[in-house]
């Protein structure tokens, strides 16, 4: 008995399935722990970078609990939950760019909560391997699935993308403002992590839908 067909017999589930399932719990143990961090951090603005509420940056971080703890076991979670999803998702399909890009989003994630903000540069680094990879794996994931979701896919990553790449172009081409500027820093990111957050439970419940608890129709779409 192979390892899919034990997963199948426990739980009654496909590795697609399972896969789903995870990244359904991911987006929304996402989604809901940063809303949660935000309504318990003092006088928080959206116009304040995400990460503020697990620390603010050097030279005077500022942390307050109980967002700091909810936000980072949030990161830590979600992270986890990703990467155990992507390991699915990479013994079910044959393009294995895209769960081997799920991956890396994960770590990033993950990478997040370990490293506060206050913790340079190791903080900035992983939130940038998470808004790259995140970015790139939503665009990826447009090449697995069938329309008009593979449509919503390349949207969401196109997005994404296109606003974390721009931040770059106005900052270090132009070196002028960016034209949302007006959002604050904290709006401007909100326009490239939401999009990957929206897209997790989106692509879970895809996942969910299309999986028949037998073989997995998923699997067998994206290898024709």
């Amino acid at each position: 008995m192979n390892d899919d067909s034990t997963l199948q017999s426990r739980l009654g589930l496909s590795e697609p399935s399972a896969a789903g399932f995870g990244l359904t719990v991911a987006g929304f143990v996402g989604f809901m722990g940063i809303i949660t961090a935000e309504v318990l951090y003092p006088n928080y603005s959206t116009r304040q970078d995400i990460s503020d509420l697990g620390s603010t940056r050097p030279p005077n971080p500022v942390i307050h609990e109980p967002s700091a703890t909810i936000f980072n076991t949030t990161m830590l979670v979600t992270g986890a939950v990703v990467v155990l999803s992507a390991y699915l998702l990479y013994r079910t399909v044959d393009r294995r760019g895209f769960p081997l890009a799920l991956a890396v989003f994960g770590v990033g994630a993950f990478g997040v909560g370990v490293f506060p903000g206050n913790v340079t540069p190791w903080h900035g680094i992983f939130a940038l391997l998470t808004f790259f990879a995140g970015g790139i794996t939503v665009l990826l994931s447009a090449r697995v699935v069938s329309r008009p979701f593979s449509f919503l896919c390349g949207l969401f990553g196109g997005i994404s993308l296109l606003v974390l790449l721009s931040v770059f172009f106005f900052g270090l081409v132009v070196r002028g403002s960016h034209p949302l500027e007006f959002l604050g820093g904290g709006g401007i990111e909100r326009w490239v992590v939401y999009p990957l957050i929206l897209w997790l439970p989106a692509f879970g419940g895809y996942l969910l839908a299309g999986a028949d608890g037998a073989t997995g129709t998923f699997a067998d779409e994206q290898r024709s």
